[in-house]
């Protein structure tokens, strides 16, 4: 009974990581039963992934950007313009693919880079500039494209955005195998990474989960995991953007988890001032943030075209809005300083089981824009709810009506006048 009160204190005082995790898991109930079943067939699994991969890439960059305290409204026009520049290289020009993947991340580099610069070291607001970017870069889509789409592109680039790891089995087993291997080896590696890090905590007295918390979230992971696995292996196998997907998940969590960038991105984000005074870079962050966005700005512009299979003038439009709601659903907060990567992707997860699982029943785009719109206001207003909770303390009273064994112990000097709470002073030579 101890091990379940220490489990609900602490799912209490991290209500907001784990709100959005049971959000995701209740949405996909719901809808698998809306649809009878229809949501988790292997071939919409499948199409989930690949449809909203290029959502997901951008939710990575953006995060970083909000958690910095900034926001990008131009990378759906970006992502658009470099499909256009894609298109004009490989149909128009006769560039190889190999080619011009490269050129056209440079070409996002650059967009980033001149964002930035305005951002960081003029000074213009985020929302100014990238406002304008947003209006630059669809004029400029629509002045590459001459207003008209250009397609075809060759295959390789086309199994960017649809292809599939080769079936090893030759098609001629039920499962995919190099899928099952690959879905297995990610469940172990991710098994045995938490672990190590729950022991890595201990040694260092640093606060940690529950035993029983810990074990269940684990477990609860895996199985997640080798489901999704299965579901994939069931139809043709892994999707080459999920591979990309995944290796940005990781080199990004890294990034921001574990390195300096990382954490003065979260200085940032927490207390500009503050960071400015601890001796931070505050403006070259911020600028290698936005090249860094529009480098995957560029990356979700080659995807998108590729699964098209067309460079279009319109394409790209309101992938800013989805991405900004996929990180402000996963727990992001509109003041900077706080979110994850991982969360990102739930968020945009959420929002692409919410696309899915209303085109499935036929609502029409008016019913699924209010319905997102709501969702993105609930979740913001959680955020707010919780940060308000927590500075007032909500979380002791929840805590103490579930009574527990071990309350928060009393602030002793909280009752006492200013003049009674003793000053060190240093002592003269």
């Amino acid at each position: 009974m101890s091990a379940l009160r220490e489990s609900l204190g602490f799912l209490t005082s991290r209500l907001r990581q784990v709100g959005i995790f049971v959000a995701l898991i209740l949405i996909v109930l719901l809808f698998q039963i809306l649809t009878d079943g229809i949501l988790l067939e292997p071939q919409n699994v499948t199409n989930l992934v690949v449809q909203n991969s290029y959502i997901l890439i951008l939710a990575i960059g953006m995060v970083m950007v909000i958690i910095a305290g900034h926001i990008d409204l131009s990378v759906g026009s970006v992502a658009g313009f470099i499909g256009a520049c894609a298109g004009v290289m490989i149909v128009h020009w006769g560039w190889e693919w190999w080619l011009a993947i490269p050129a056209c991340l440079l070409i996002g580099a650059l967009v980033g880079a001149w964002q930035g610069y305005w951002i960081a070291y003029v000074g213009i607001p985020a929302f100014i500039v990238t406002l304008a970017g947003m209006l630059i870069f669809r004029g400029l889509t629509l002045i590459v494209l001459k207003n008209q789409q250009i397609t075809p592109f060759p295959g390789e680039l086309r199994a960017l955005g649809g292809g599939f790891l080769p079936d090893i089995s030759g098609g001629t087993s039920v499962l995919e195998w190099l899928t099952v291997i690959l879905g297995v080896g990610a469940t172990l590696a991710l098994v045995i990474q938490a672990v190590k890090e729950r022991r890595i905590r201990k040694k260092f007295e640093l606060e940690n989960e529950p035993v029983a918390w810990f074990a269940t979230k684990t477990a609860f992971i895996a199985l997640l995991m080798l489901t999704i696995t299965f579901l994939l292996a069931s139809y043709r196998g892994t999707p080459i953007v999920l591979i990309v997907l995944a290796v940005l998940v990781i080199v990004y969590t890294a990034l921001m988890n574990n390195s300096v960038f990382g954490r003065h991105t979260y200085a940032l984000g927490g207390n500009l001032h503050a960071a400015e005074l601890s001796g931070i870079k505050t403006k070259v962050v911020t600028f290698r943030l936005f090249v860094n966005m529009g480098v995957l700005a560029a990356l979700a512009g080659l995807v998108f075209t590729a699964r098209l299979n067309s460079a279009q003038p319109a394409g790209g439009t309101g992938f800013e809005l989805d991405a900004i709601a996929a990180a402000f659903i996963g727990g992001a907060a509109v003041t900077g300083g706080i979110g994850t990567v991982a969360g990102a992707m739930i968020g945009g997860l959420i929002m692409g089981v919410l696309n899915n699982g209303m085109s499935i029943l036929g609502l029409g785009t008016d019913y699924q824009q209010l319905i997102k719109g709501l969702v993105l206001l609930l979740a913001v207003g959680f955020d707010i709810f919780n940060k308000n909770r927590s500075g007032k303390g909500g979380g002791i009273s929840i805590i103490e009506r579930l009574k527990l064994k071990t309350p928060p112990a009393a602030d002793v000097d909280a009752g006492k006048p200013a003049a009674e709470h003793p000053v060190p002073v240093a002592a003269g030579k």
